[in-house]
């Protein structure tokens, strides 16, 4: 159900005489000033005043916000809440009452507390997930460095050990380095 717009009389006008058919009536007819209630009027059925505290933060346009935060705070308390702010304040009170009660419609009991909570364990899981893969990554390069290492000590005593044929022709034993397509039939050097 919509509510037609009310039409009223500018409170402005200087128009203080009480008869119709007065001269100074007819030559300054106050103009009609046509006001859409603000979404919380609307909901709450009543008339949408001059200086409506609700409409500059609930428009007509947005009425899901005045509903949910009614359907948890309360209209009433609402009202009380932002006639003890300051004006600058009001916005970010208004946005921070439709946040916890959309928060208190998914948890009751706990709200955006809840909400925070959760979140803050999905961080400390993710920061646990992240110091062992670096925990991981920091394993592989030691063995990675050790294995190198280790392969650098083999090529120097067989180095030292050789045959003097095999010191001119530069060749290098690599049948430590298996492929792993044929790991277990027989053992072939990856270079030479």
């Amino acid at each position: 159900m919509s509510i037609p717009p009310i039409s009223i009389p500018s409170p402005y006008s200087n128009n203080n005489s009480s008869s119709p058919s007065s001269p100074s009536s007819q030559h300054s007819s106050p103009p009609l000033v046509i006001l859409s209630p603000c979404a919380a009027c609307k909901i709450l059925r009543r008339r949408c005043v001059d200086k409506c505290i609700l409409a500059p933060y609930f428009p007509p346009t947005e009425p899901y916000k005045f509903t949910i935060a009614h359907r948890v705070f309360g209209a009433s308390n609402i009202i009380k809440f932002l006639q003890e702010l300051p004006e600058s304040q009001r916005a970010d009170a208004v946005s921070s009452m439709v946040y916890e009660a959309n928060a208190r419609i998914r948890d009751p009991v706990y709200g955006s507390a809840g909400a925070i909570c959760q979140l803050q364990k999905q961080v400390n899981d993710l920061q646990a997930q992240l110091a062992k893969a670096q925990a991981e990554v920091m394993n592989m390069q030691c063995q990675q460095a050790n294995f190198v290492a280790l392969i650098c000590m083999e090529l120097q005593q067989s180095h030292h050990h050789q045959e003097p044929y095999f010191q001119q022709q530069q060749f290098v034993d690599t049948t430590c380095f298996l492929d792993e397509t044929n790991f277990g039939t027989s053992w072939e050097p990856l270079w030479t």
